[in-house]
């Protein structure tokens, strides 16, 4: 049985996401602070975090991180604050997905069913992905049918948007990884080469399915 992790300072809210998650047969854990939420991640090892930002004692992004100086546990942030900023921040810290606060619950299961199947899907990196018409061979960077020809920079943001199916990923996190460390401010360059992978391998490249634009968080693969 799935383990969450449920850390809010507001007990309705707790009450609330515990009866839904219980009546979807997980196993619920709660926390009302930071600290609380660090040594419940300690004493109970949940599978996923569902963790507020504006707790009483820590801010949740510093949770994020602590978590993360140990363990790779999902963490999916339902949060009140919509600023761009603050997503981007919870994101960068780590951060797997960002919920803003009012939600609907059937949103958030969605989120989470999407965690656990990529937690099950771990180790098991993509050969073929379909975006598209096209089949895509990672492995072999060819593509079918054979009529797409992709640049090095679009097979390197390509790879790791798809190998994270589901995941919310920061235009940061983008930058650093496809280009490096010296180009966290050049955000143009992954909206660009976002809108040529679209438009090579996306059926209606203005109504992408796939590839998928989060505004003001980054960017999701969408299977």
């Amino acid at each position: 049985m799935t383990r969450i992790l449920v850390v809010d300072d507001e007990p309705q809210m707790i009450r609330v996401l515990r009866i839904n998650l219980l009546a979807r047969q997980y196993e619920v854990v709660t926390a009302g602070t930071g600290q609380g939420a660090l040594d419940s991640a300690r004493e109970d090892r949940p599978d996923i975090v569902v963790l507020d930002l504006g707790l009483p004692d820590l801010d949740g992004v510093e949770v994020i991180r602590r978590l993360r100086s140990w363990t790779r546990v999902p963490v999916i942030v339902l949060s009140g604050r919509a600023d761009s900023h603050d997503k981007v921040h919870a994101l960068d810290a780590g951060a797997d997905d960002y919920v803003t606060k009012p939600f609907s619950v059937d949103e958030l299961l969605a989120r989470i069913r999407v965690v656990t199947r990529r937690q099950g899907d771990a180790g098991d990196a993509p050969g073929e992905v379909r975006i598209g018409d096209h089949t895509v061979d990672l492995a072999t960077h060819t593509i079918e049918p054979e009529d797409v020809h992709l640049t090095r920079t679009e097979w390197q943001l390509l790879a790791a948007v798809v190998t994270e199916p589901g995941k919310l990923l920061s235009q940061r996190y983008l930058l650093e990884k496809v280009w490096g460390p010296t180009y966290r401010a050049e955000t143009q360059n992954v909206r660009q080469y976002m809108a040529q992978l679209r438009r090579k391998l996306e059926k209606d490249p203005t109504r992408p399915v796939h590839l998928l634009t989060e505004p003001g968080m980054g960017y999701r693969f969408q299977p």
